[in-house]
């Protein structure tokens, strides 16, 4: 089985582009260095999670930090930082400091000049509070499709299109995305069962067999029982595909294949809502990918279920004047 290792500096799972020797990001996507601290903030040592957490809160500040002044700021050591640098793909302090300038004036620019944050305060009006929800949905959508994995998706859609039967498990706010994937496979006449309940998501995995495909989806990547179901059908021999924000979270280390998200949440949505949208971003993608590698009988599928349901739309009555 096929273990990640991670994000490495210039890969599509971690930024969109590697910073270069003098330091500067080629084509980097705004603030692709925060995306990709973010989604490996769970597993970095408790000293570089705070260095980590700092980068996440004030990029900009950060940039503006020497080394001794971050360090200070998060009660940590210069060696931490530079620790914390190494494991994130830069080669020292300097480099992530012009890196994060960068990105954060390109952002700036595409935003107008406005600085739009997550965090949701009680003073905020309906105005703002709308303003800062659309903006974090937006971001998650779109730093998810420059971080998303294109080789990664190629596979997952090449097992998918050639599997007997694919089962996708999630609980909470992801049990919503595992049903809305099932019943897109199965509107295109592909056998997919989409669980919740752990139980039947264990008896689920265990009558799975090779040339069938089981998926988790987990924002967190640590959920127990999505876990678990990914564990048993990985000893049933089958494919086994994770879609998480956290690379190197426990079901990305179960899985054969994983795909990642970007969200970021705000102050009251913690692992609900735009989690949830770039999660649909990443099974639209998978989606529409199957759909293709059997384009004819896809169209027929499709044009079939039209038909089915098409009488079950309510007309309006005819309120013209006679």
């Amino acid at each position: 089985m096929r273990k990640p290792t991670g994000i490495e500096p210039g890969s599509a799972t971690g930024e969109a582009s590697a910073p270069t020797g003098d330091g500067v990001a080629k084509e980097a996507t705004p603030l692709s260095t925060v995306v990709r601290v973010r989604s490996l903030l769970p597993s970095l040592p408790p000293a570089e999670r705070r260095v980590a957490q700092r980068v996440i809160d004030d990029p900009e500040g950060v940039a503006n930090s020497t080394i001794t002044e971050l360090a200070q700021t998060c009660g940590t050591s210069e060696t931490t930082v530079i620790r914390f640098c190494r494991a994130i793909g830069f080669h020292g302090y300097p480099e992530l400091r012009l890196t994060l300038a960068t990105e954060a004036g390109r952002a700036q620019s595409a935003s107008g000049g406005r600085v739009i944050g997550s965090d949701i305060s009680p003073d905020d009006s309906l105005e703002q509070i709308v303003e800062k929800v659309t903006f974090a949905d937006a971001r998650a959508v779109e730093e998810t499709a420059a971080q998303l994995d294109i080789k990664m998706l190629e596979q997952v859609v090449d097992a998918i299109a050639a599997a007997g039967r694919v089962d996708v498990y999630g609980v909470g706010a992801s049990a919503h995305v595992a049903a809305d994937f099932q019943q897109k496979l199965h509107r295109i006449g592909r056998m997919c069962n989409a669980w919740s309940d752990a139980h039947i998501m264990l008896t689920s995995a265990a009558v799975l067999g090779p040339g069938d495909v089981a998926i988790g989806i987990s924002h967190t990547g640590a959920t127990v029982e999505t876990i678990d179901a990914l564990e048993v059908a990985a000893q049933r021999g089958v494919t086994t595909v994770a879609l998480t924000n956290f690379p190197k979270s426990p079901i990305a280390e179960t899985a054969d294949l994983v795909l990642t998200t970007a969200a970021r949440e705000t102050t009251f949505r913690s692992g609900a809502t735009a989690s949830r949208l770039a999660q649909l971003t990443v099974v639209d993608c998978v989606f529409v990918g199957v759909a293709q590698r059997t384009f004819g009988p896809t169209r027929e599928a499709l044009e079939a279920t039209f038909e089915a349901v098409r009488g079950r739309t309510m007309r309006r009555p005819d309120r013209r004047r006679r």
